[in-house]
């Protein structure tokens, strides 16, 4: 929960009766908000009023209006004393309901040069590299950077491999999953992958523990049935 200012203690003065059943229930929700669908379903009173109490509390600035990415088609709104949960939103990856593909697209390149630079990268040194190459205007987590990585991985640019504490490792505790460039790119280009590489086996970092009739198997793996597919 994000309570950003107090709740206002004459909210009782300002508004009718039925705004105040509205917004409690709607204040009930938190910061995970509530569609006027939903409101009807919980009070009794008219779609009519109900809209018409809405529309009332909107102007009073005691609720607002916000972006649900789950439930596009429907009008969610808050208690204007929250801050929508990242659940609803998307997180830094929306903007206003929407897949921010540049913004995305932007740190993937990056992501992919810090390792290119790094030749071998933990999580925490491409965040780290990233947060001091001020690339984002927000701090990115160690689960927002570990999500563009992954795409990277997915996208056959970025191999997943676990540290052997030699050589080009030796920095890297043993069997901690860091992450190698798959190939060489020039800037916005594709990168050069081998044969084995261009299958998601050749960057799964569980492929020696996959048999066909293991837990892990090719049979189960939603990577290996989106590349036969492709």
């Amino acid at each position: 929960m994000n309570a950003k200012r107090k709740r206002p203690d004459t909210i009782s003065d300002s508004v009718t009766e039925q705004e105040r059943i509205v917004h409690e229930v709607i204040r009930s929700k938190q910061d995970m908000g509530i569609s006027q669908q939903d409101i009807k379903r919980e009070i009794n009173l008219h779609s009519n009023l109900i809209a018409k109490c809405i529309k009332s509390l909107v102007s009073k600035n005691l609720i607002k209006e916000v972006k649900n990415i789950h439930s596009r088609r429907q009008k969610h709104y808050m208690s204007a004393e929250f801050e929508p949960s990242n659940e609803i939103t998307g997180g830094a990856w929306y903007v206003e309901g929407s897949l921010d593909k540049e913004y995305i697209n932007v740190l993937k390149e990056q992501c992919w040069r810090k390792i290119y630079g790094l030749k071998v990268a933990t999580l925490e040194g491409i965040a780290d590299a990233i947060k001091r190459s001020n690339v984002s205007q927000i701090e990115l987590s160690k689960q927002q950077v570990e999500e563009i990585v992954k795409a990277l991985v997915l996208d056959n640019e970025v191999m997943e491999v676990r540290s052997t504490g030699t050589g080009e490792f030796a920095s890297i505790p043993v069997g901690k999953a860091c992450y190698k460039c798959a190939g060489k790119r020039g800037y916005g280009g594709e990168p050069k992958l081998g044969a084995l590489a261009s299958i998601p086996c050749g960057v799964c970092p569980q492929i020696s523990r996959c048999t066909p009739d293991g837990i892990i198997s090719p049979i189960t793996c939603e990577y290996y049935k989106k590349w036969l597919e492709f």
